[in-house]
């Protein structure tokens, strides 16, 4: 079964408030989403570099998530923050956030200046920019982050869906990462099945939360 974002988010908080926190919802979609990339990718492409970009918001919180679990299967992890960590809106990004500035095998840049990653070379990127939470016209540095993205020859990897891409229509902003791949959590968004060519091979990956999560929501 499909569900809409704002089905979701219920379902979120109704396993938030029985006590399976966002912060536990964050590390297993991290984790799940990780460890799909490691089974897809031949390692010879893994070691030759992996680009985290991540937003502000939970979708960049799952990023750094995948980001440290990368890491720990001892990879060349490159995080770009499209912003200044002071500016991160959400509990769960912050600390996952601070975890990676204890971890120096994961290099961090921050901020929106695009021009820091010119002399590093990437055979993955995983964008972990805006997820579900598009609305209007996308704005800098996401709009640059995006059209960087699409303009590399790279395996592109799409963290709950591809930022630019509305997950209720399936209808894709004139800027759209395109995906090789996306990692989607809990259920698929009813959008999603409508844009594969924007999605590339779609997972599904179960997140913890509970079933009872569900009840008075589907």
């Amino acid at each position: 079964m499909c569900i809409t974002v704002k089905q979701m988010m219920q379902i979120e908080e109704n396993g938030h408030q029985m006590g399976f926190l966002r912060k536990f919802m964050m590390e297993n979609a991290g984790a799940a989403a990780a460890k799909r990339i490691e089974e897809k990718f031949p390692m010879m492409i893994l070691e030759k570099g992996i680009l985290v970009f991540a937003g502000l918001g939970n979708n960049g919180g799952d990023g750094l998530v995948i980001a440290r679990h990368l890491a720990g299967y001892g990879l060349n992890v490159t995080v770009f923050l499209l912003g200044e960590p002071d500016n991160i809106r959400s509990e769960e990004c912050s600390w996952n956030w601070s975890l990676l500035e204890k971890m120096k095998s994961v290099k961090l840049l921050s901020g929106g200046n695009l021009e820091d990653l010119n002399n590093l070379e990437f055979e993955i990127i995983i964008d972990g920019i805006l997820g579900t939470g598009i609305s209007g016209e996308i704005r800098e540095p996401h709009a640059s982050a995006i059209e960087f993205i699409n303009g590399k020859i790279c395996h592109v990897v799409a963290v709950d869906v591809p930022s630019g891409l509305n997950p209720d229509t399936g209808e894709a902003n004139k800027r759209c990462v395109n995906a090789l791949m996306t990692v989607t959590f809990h259920r698929m968004k009813v959008g999603m099945p409508k844009a594969k060519d924007v999605c590339g091979e779609i997972f599904v990956e179960k997140i913890g939360i509970p079933p009872e999560a569900e009840i008075g929501v589907l």
